[in-house]
């Protein structure tokens, strides 16, 4: 192999800053679409626990009922409804504008205060989503103990209390999905412009004829894989920092880590991604073949088993084998602890290395497939 010549690489690294800034479909993906997206993920996605709309019925008008409607009607969980018949809270329920109900039937506060008697109160909740079922079964349950122990205090009644738990929450201290949603949608929108800007620059040279040119010329391998690598390379560091910004000044995700912990997971994580689409578009020819196999191969696997949604030790054994080799399994990791814990070395060296190790098999690849002659 002829040795490089950096005036040539230069050259050819010019000639693509050129063509990118020429092309304004290059600037739309690189800072359009990150920020578009990053919108789409921190306002779309939302695994918090929100106020559910349940119904009630209240056919008793003792001072207990009376009561615990007040602490229903001021939970921070629910958003109680009245309604004047349980058949009304039926048709509510089946139509999706209550989650579920409550009845307080009657003899409800006289059967309340005799000892040995059951009071009678019936919560009913939509089947059809188990994990919404649960909630509303479990925020009920709670509001129904704390309101005893109140009417208890109240009563001036010796009350003996189980034991409490108080979470702390050390790396998101809010508890807000936001804060671990926000950077893994980073690892999924950069792996997809990582890819999806490199899928095109070899097919648009077949395409245009640029080629041949090329071909033709003493430019060597390493130069031409350089070429179309570099200039990318800085424009996705760019994109980059651009959703770090806006995930932390606009949609107020707390970053705790260093720009140098980022930009050194950030240069191996893109550069792996950018080796896969310059496979892709060294084995198309054709821009728009090209451009839909990279969304295919960078987005699919980047939400499905990088661990940003699903649980990576939940999976078949095949698939958490597959998993190694997706550079956004070891991103999604790095950036949720560079955002919430910070810049800590002995936790990112190990992402770094697979990174590192990915960015190898990919980029090999594409020297590999790519030809000095024509075919």
């Amino acid at each position: 192999m002829n040795a490089i010549s950096w005036r040539r690489l230069k050259a050819l690294c010019w000639k693509e800053t050129l063509q990118i800034f020429r092309d304004p479909s290059s600037i739309l993906v690189a800072f359009f679409m990150p920020v578009l997206m990053l919108f789409i993920f921190g306002y779309g996605i939302n695994l918090d626990a929100s106020r559910l709309r349940v119904g009630l019925r209240v056919e008793d008008t003792g001072a207990d009922a009376i009561g615990f409607t007040a602490a229903l009607t001021g939970s921070p969980w629910l958003e109680v409804r009245s309604y004047e018949s349980q058949q009304a809270m039926e048709r509510a329920m089946v139509d999706s504008q209550i989650r579920g109900f409550i009845v307080i039937q009657q003899d409800f506060s006289r059967k309340l205060g005799k000892r040995g008697e059951t009071a009678p109160l019936q919560v009913v909740a939509d089947g059809s989503e188990p994990n919404i079922a649960q909630f509303v079964k479990a925020t009920v349950n709670g509001v129904w103990q704390d309101w005893q122990m109140q009417r208890a205090e109240d009563r001036g009644e010796e009350v003996k209390r189980e034991i409490q738990f108080e979470p702390r929450y050390w790396f998101n201290s809010s508890a807000q999905s936001r804060n671990f949603i926000i950077p893994g949608s980073i690892t999924v929108i950069m792996t997809v412009i990582g890819a999806l800007l490199t899928s095109l620059v070899v097919a648009r040279e077949w395409e245009r004829g640029t080629m041949e040119a090329l071909l033709a010329s003493p430019v060597t391998r390493v130069e031409l894989l350089f070429s179309k690598i570099l200039p990318y390379y800085a424009l996705g560091m760019v994109s980059l920092f651009l959703c770090v910004v806006v995930a932390r000044w606009v949609l107020d995700v707390p970053f705790r880590g260093t720009i140098l912990g980022l930009w050194v997971v950030g240069s191996f994580f893109l550069l792996s991604v950018l080796g896969i689409g310059l496979a892709i578009s060294t084995g198309m020819r054709n821009q728009f073949n090209a451009a839909q196999a990279a969304l295919n191969a960078a987005f699919l696997p980047a939400v499905m088993l990088s661990g940003f949604i699903y649980e990576i030790s939940s999976m078949p054994v095949f698939l958490r084998g597959v998993t190694h080799i997706i550079p956004a399994r070891y991103f999604v990791s790095s950036m949720q602890t560079i955002f919430q814990a910070g810049t800590i070395w002995k936790l990112l060296w190990p992402d770094i290395l697979m990174l590192m190790g990915t960015t190898i098999v990919f980029l090999g690849l594409t020297a590999k497939l790519t030809k000095r002659r024509m075919e």
